[in-house]
């Protein structure tokens, strides 16, 4: 999988809809806490928006509706892959990610041969309460010496300020949440992570 630099994750298909116009490449589809049709309708819809667009779609968690549905990437928590069908995500040619927070995870993760490692939360995050508080971006370059060529992605806590930071220790891509949907002008801020990442380093 060739990652773009920036890897914007939204909640709904409402929000990737309202972003697409904006130059974003890569998106996540994170439904949290919503009943399975719900789920499903709103993978669809994101699903159709990001073909129609030309923005490459990762879907949170929901390995099975994307399969039937016929997406293209899948993330992964490492509880969420305590209940994956791994080969059958992979016969179905999904690409796929997953998150790590320590070494174990990390071990754990690089035996599913992913198409891209996810380390965070990278700073404090306010999106969810974790017991890793803050990974650090020297953790970054940590991961970078051990999982080779895979990309790798920094979340948690980033910014446009601290991207460079991240690219710099070892991050091919950076991923933003909080950042844009809590910015009083998402779509601003949104071409700015854009126009900020697309920059040679």
């Amino acid at each position: 999988m060739s990652l773009d630099r920036f890897y914007p994750i939204f909640d709904s298909a409402d929000w990737i809809s309202r972003m697409v116009p904006y130059g974003m490449k890569l998106v996540q589809l994170r439904v949290k806490d919503a009943e399975p049709d719900v789920v499903r309708a709103e993978i669809r819809r994101a699903r159709d928006i990001c073909v129609a667009s030309g923005v490459t779609l990762v879907v949170n968690d929901y390995w099975e509706i994307a399969i039937d549905e016929g997406c293209d990437y899948l993330h992964l928590g490492q509880e969420d892959l305590d209940d994956a069908d791994v080969p059958a995500i992979r016969r179905a040619g999904l690409g796929l990610g997953l998150s790590t927070h320590d070494r174990d995870e990390l071990d754990r993760a690089m035996s599913f041969t992913p198409d891209y490692v996810a380390l965070g939360p990278i700073y404090p995050t306010i999106l969810k309460k974790m017991k890793w508080e803050q990974q650090g971006i020297d953790k970054l370059t940590e991961w970078r010496g051990v999982i080779g060529d895979t990309p790798l992605v920094a979340i948690g806590g980033m910014s446009i300020d601290r991207a460079a930071g991240a690219f710099a220790a070892g991050a091919d891509c950076v991923a933003a949440v909080t950042d844009i949907t809590l910015h009083k002008a998402p779509e601003v801020r949104l071409s700015e992570w854009v126009d900020a990442t697309r920059a040679k380093p």
